[in-house]
């Protein structure tokens, strides 16, 4: 794979999923480091962008290694999303804009965004279509559940590639099945039937054997992990390298390497920032819950640091 483009011809790319509040620069820069191809930008709100907001500049910033990357955007209007995409005209090392279109949570679906737009295909269609006319980015893509209450993976690959998209990638749920119900690779496969563009599944992959299936049964030409690399940012290398779980002292590398990164980003707010990913990184392993509970009490950079050595050796 070439530094910025995304080859579906010649491999099955590996993308880490944009995840509100996970997927951050320090997040996504161990995910390339252990074998993401493609990385992704948390959701971007259109309309903060077009007013500039510091904290959605700040959340646009990437990591050097960060090739492919994308950005991802929300919104509901095509006005809106063109003044957005031309602000991210202006900034260098954006290989792509992709258009949510399956983010569930009630404040984004309320503003017609996110997986509301999966109730009104001509809107949809519409908005990539803008994306399409006004970025001068190599990729315009869709992120997209199945449908909003219906499943309708048909309809949905349909509007978005001759909307002028570059590719798709698919949550096997729709938006009235959340995050519980069973993930459907079979309507992943009918979207991939119909697909003239490549087409990536996602949606429970959390293994090297869930890999293998999900791509025998979609025929998808690529995988996007988001929840399965929380925690697990290492999953990209294991998918790779057929590898088992790693050792505990090699999760604590990465964690004390993700922490560094956390706090070098966001400075001292790292330290709580970072408390999400620790119990992600803990689960499971022995006195987590005591260890978890005693250093959420701890706001000192170098204290944490040290508490996350002693835990994890």
């Amino acid at each position: 794979m070439s530094a910025n483009k995304i080859d579906f011809s010649q491999s099955k790319p590996l993308f880490l999923a944009p995840l509100a509040g996970f997927t951050d620069l320090p997040f996504r820069t161990l995910a390339k480091e252990y074998g993401a191809d493609v990385t992704v930008s948390e959701m971007i709100s259109a309309n903060a962008l077009k007013y500039h907001s510091k904290k959605t500049l700040k959340m646009l910033e990437k990591s050097p290694l960060e090739s492919p990357y994308i950005v991802q955007i929300a919104g509901n209007s095509p006005q809106v999303i063109r003044e957005a995409v031309e602000i991210l005209n202006d900034i260098e090392g954006i290989d792509g804009i992709d258009l949510n279109c399956g983010c569930p949570v009630p404040k984004v679906v309320s503003q017609d965004s996110g997986s509301a737009l999966l109730k009104d295909l001509p809107r949809m269609g519409k908005i990539i279509e803008t994306i399409k006319k006004y970025s001068n980015k190599r990729y315009t893509s869709v992120k997209s559940r199945l449908g909003f209450v219906e499943k309708i993976p048909k309809e949905i690959v349909k509007t978005v590639q001759e909307s002028g998209a570059d590719f798709i990638a698919f949550h096997g749920r729709t938006r009235a099945g959340g995050y519980k119900a069973a993930v459907d690779y079979d309507a992943i496969r009918e979207a991939k039937e119909e697909a003239t563009i490549p087409v990536i599944a996602n949606g429970d992959i959390k293994s090297i054997e869930d890999t293998k299936k999900v791509i025998e049964i979609t025929g998808s030409d690529a995988i996007m992990i988001g929840r399965g690399a929380v925690g697990k940012p290492w999953i990209f290398y294991q998918i790779k390298e057929g590898l088992s779980d790693i050792p505990i002292s090699k999760i604590g590398e990465i964690a004390l390497r993700h922490f560094d990164l956390t706090v070098e980003f966001y400075g001292d707010m790292g330290v709580k920032i970072f408390r999400k990913h620790l119990h992600n990184y803990s689960k499971g392993l022995p006195n987590a819950s005591e260890f978890r509970g005693k250093i959420n009490r701890v706001d000192d950079v170098s204290r944490s640091r040290e508490m996350i050595v002693d835990f994890f050796s």
